[in-house]
C-alpha cells in the first residue's frame, strides 16, 4: 500500500473512510486536522480564528508533507503503510500535488448537495460559514479540475456508505496477481473509475 492519499471537499468521508482503510490494512492512518490539534493543543477553529488561513493551510501541508515523506514518528513511522485524509483545500499547494506523485490518490466525489447535508453550520470548519451549500458548490467548481488532475481512481459516494468506499478501494487496490475479471465473474463497483495516466 505505502501511501494512500484520500482526497476531496469537506464531508466527503475522508476521515471515516481512511480510518476504515486503516484499520482493515494495517496502515497508520493520518487524519491532518487531529495530527495538526494534537502538536498545538488548539482545536482547528481556534487556530483559523488566531492565525488566519494562510497560516493553518502552512500546518496542513506540513502535516501532508511528513506523512507522505514517511512520517516523523508522529504522523507514521518511516517505511510504515500510510493512509492520509488529506485536507480538502491542501491540493491548491504546488509542493503538495508534487508529493502527492508518490502516493496513490483517490477523490472521493459527492455533490456539493450531499456535502452540505453531511456538515453542520458552526462545527470545525470555518470556509463553510452560514451557508455550507454555496461555498461548497463554488468550491467544487474551484477545485474539481486539480482533483481530476491528482486521483488515480475516482469514486462518487453520495449514495454510498462509508464502509461501501472503503471496500471498493480495497478492491481496486488489490494486488495485481489476484484473480482477474477474466477469470470471476464482472463485479465491479460502477462508481469507481481508474482515472487514465495523465
Amino acid at each position: 500500500m505505502s501511501c494512500v492519499a484520500l482526497i476531496g471537499l469537506m464531508g466527503s468521508g475522508k476521515s471515516t473512510v481512511g480510518a476504515l482503510l486503516a484499520a482493515t490494512s494495517g496502515a497508520a492512518l493520518v487524519d491532518v486536522d487531529r495530527v495538526i490539534e494534537a502538536r498545538t493543543g488548539r482545536t482547528v477553529r481556534e487556530l483559523w480564528e488566531e492565525g488566519g488561513e494562510v497560516a493553518y493551510r502552512r500546518l496542513e501541508s506540513e502535516v501532508c508533507l511528513d506523512a507522505i515523506a514517511g512520517g516523523d514518528g508522529e504522523v507514521g513511522e518511516a517505511g510504515e503503510d500510510v493512509v492520509l485524509a488529506a485536507p480538502g483545500g491542501v491540493v491548491l499547494d504546488a509542493g503538495v500535488r508534487q508529493a502527492l506523485g508518490t502516493c496513490t490518490v483517490i477523490w472521493l466525489r459527492a455533490q456539493p448537495s450531499t456535502l452540505a447535508a453531511r456538515v453542520q453550520v458552526g462545527d470545525h470548519r470555518p470556509l463553510l460559514g452560514a451557508d455550507p451549500a454555496t461555498v461548497l458548490a463554488a468550491m467544487s467548481t474551484d477545485r474539481a479540475a486539480v482533483y481530476s488532475e491528482l486521483a488515480d481512481l475516482t469514486i462518487d459516494v453520495d449514495r454510498m456508505t462509508a464502509e461501501d468506499v472503503a471496500a471498493a478501494i480495497l478492491e481496486q487496490l488489490e494486488p495485481a496477481d489476484t484473480p482477474t475479471a477474466a477469470d470471476e465473474p464482472d463485479t465491479a463497483d460502477p462508481t469507481a473509475t481508474a482515472n487514465p495516466a495523465t
